[in-house]
């Protein structure tokens, strides 16, 4: 018995691999968005035994082409804009065929000597995107909410080192959590994992463009001190997940030098912004934060999982995650890594060398340029919106997503656009609620969509408007 493949099943599976691959791209911008569920097909999946005797290589993609493909949300649809996610780039998956051949276990450098040097490579890229300097480290991660998650541990152990030997909240006042109102749900979970309590999160007021409104910071934090409390972290967010606004990140700094917060940005959606000359300047100040938390599977165009946690000084990770152990005694290398002391994952994939292919493959210049179209399309939807009788802005445009809503028009009218929208095969957009309002949100973060997409979104809404009118 054997689980290998002869070469002539190799043979078959590279064909069949790259027929499937050659399909996808071109099929993929006239493939329905939404698929209609075969709910008979994935029950079969679902209760069908695994087969005593395989189906081979060719009943493999058989499966796949036939039961698969059709129930899969294509997400790299032109106008699959309701969410923070874009497509993988071009030469991902011949990166993670590569990375499962290789089957690299990133934890300690001498498993995997050249990926610990391509992961510290591409975290050093990064951080060196916001100005961070040679103490500043870094580790890949699922996503965004993890990396935030493992930000939190990070700050938890530099506010009381003595964490691992007294538990959780033994030693001292109860210790707060800012963030925004408009903050990402994440925060509320890795508050909630670590034990610190949803009661110990204040989620600040924000302005009218969506921000974080640092007077009110300041008073919660003077309020929790005096209540005896222990303000320890404000968590400020570079492109929310709703309207994309951009905390203002330097008077917060401030405030959290004066104070003694660690700060931690949340830049999962927006962060990499930092790229488009266009915006680059609202990423100045990120460099005064403590951590940074990333999703290189949004604009890097890397296919799922690939997120990243930057911090400006290393040695808090080591603190937080380092754990010694005979078995995995390994010598000390400058040139490396060991992956295992700056996160809790022993087994770790190689997730680096997908996002490291691409900026090999295609060169930073064409990310910046993707990213800045990116913005001119959401420029271009604003102006859409702003030009048409119908339809009102919700937010001001920061970044790529738009919030628009059809004037006079319910939460339950907006719904019922969206689902004519993904009926009809136009686009999948989502919901926009923000100050008690209901509407529309399209976020572009695909390369694939163009001019003509959006209007034809904007064009299709429009016409549902005045059929209703």
């Amino acid at each position: 018995m054997t689980l290998g493949l002869d070469d002539e099943d190799r043979r078959t599976a590279s064909r069949l691999l790259a027929e499937f691959f050659d399909r996808y791209e071109q099929s993929v911008a006239t493939a329905p968005i939404v698929p209609q569920v075969d709910r008979d097909v994935l029950a079969g999946l679902l209760a069908d035994p695994f087969p005593d005797k395989g189906i081979g290589v060719e009943g493999l993609f058989r499966a796949i082409n036939e039961k698969i493909l059709p129930n899969s949300t294509k997400v790299a649809h032109p106008r699959f804009l309701a969410y923070v996610q874009g497509p993988p780039n071009g030469v991902a998956p011949y990166a993670e065929a590569i990375a499962a051949t290789i089957n690299q276990n990133c934890n300690f450098w001498q498993l995997s000597p050249a990926a610990s040097v391509i992961e510290r490579a591409v975290v050093s890229w990064l951080a060196g995107l916001f100005g961070y300097g040679e103490a500043s480290g870094g580790i890949l991660t699922s996503g965004g909410s993890v990396a935030s998650l493992h930000a939190l541990t990070t700050a938890l152990h530099e506010r009381r080192p003595e964490f691992r030997a007294a538990g959780l909240q033994t030693s001292g006042p109860a210790l707060v959590v800012y963030t925004s109102g408009e903050a990402h749900r994440c925060i509320d979970k890795a508050v909630a994992i670590l034990g610190l309590g949803l009661d110990n999160v204040r989620h600040i007021a924000t302005d009218s463009g969506h921000r974080m409104r640092v007077d009110a910071l300041a008073e919660a934090v003077r309020a929790d001190r005096a209540a005896g409390r222990e303000p320890f972290c404000v968590v400020a967010t570079t492109g929310t997940v709703m309207s994309g606004a951009i905390d203002p990140i330097g008077p917060i700094a401030d405030l959290c030098e004066r104070e003694g917060l660690w700060l931690h940005i949340d830049g999962a959606y927006g962060g990499l912004f930092v790229l488009a000359d266009r915006v680059h300047p609202a990423f100045d100040d990120c460099r005064r934060a403590d951590s940074i938390a990333l999703d290189p599977h949004k604009l890097l165009f890397a296919p799922l999982e690939a997120g990243c946690l930057l911090v400006r000084d290393r040695a808090n990770l080591a603190r937080a995650y380092a754990f010694k152990s005979a078995y995995l005694t390994v010598e000390d290398d400058p040139l490396m890594v060991d992956y295992m002391d700056f996160g809790p994952q022993l087994s770790r994939g190689f997730k680096a060398l997908k996002v490291w292919s691409a900026l090999q493959a295609f060169g930073v210049d064409s990310y910046r340029g993707v990213i800045d179209q990116v913005l001119q399309l959401a420029e271009h939807l604003r102006r859409r919106v702003e030009e048409d009788p119908n339809l009102e802005l919700m937010a001001p445009v920061t970044l790529s997503a738009v919030c628009f809503r059809i004037k006079g028009w319910t939460e339950a009218q907006h719904a019922a656009v969206r689902a004519t929208l993904a009926e009809d095969g136009t686009a999948l957009l989502g919901p926009a609620r923000l100050g008690g309002r209901h509407g529309l949100r399209a976020c572009v973060t695909n390369y694939r969509t163009t001019y003509a997409d959006i209007d034809l979104v904007v064009d299709r809404i429009s016409e549902l408007a005045s059929c209703a009118s």
